[in-house]
């Protein structure tokens, strides 16, 4: 067990990861899915739907992922570059969580 956490680490260390996060009771989840990301050396960048935000703050993925999130795509861009744009060019992997039937569809 401890050789595939080192394999899982090594494949992770230095990744950038998108994780989308959808209004559905399980978004409380998905701070634990971004904390063992970040555990095991990915870089996460969270963004969330405003129905998202109604479960989880976005001051607890901030804090987790160690950058900002992401919650308004009109919103003024904190640097210098359109930020769902800039995201999108980053990312190695995209993850919605949770997968509402809503999203889904």
């Amino acid at each position: 067990m401890k050789e595939l956490r080192q394999v899982s680490n090594k494949m992770l260390t230095g990744k950038n990861i998108i994780i989308g996060v959808t209004g559905g009771i399980a978004a409380y989840k998905t701070v634990e899915v971004v904390s063992r990301l970040k555990k095991a050396g990915a870089a996460i960048h969270v963004i969330m739907t405003k129905a998202a935000t109604e479960f989880v703050t976005p001051l607890t993925f901030r804090e987790i992922s160690g950058n900002p999130v992401i919650t308004d795509m009109w919103a003024e861009p904190k640097k210098w570059h359109v930020e769902h744009i800039a995201l999108a060019t980053l990312a190695d992997a995209f993850l919605i969580a949770p997968a509402t039937a809503n999203t889904i569809g």
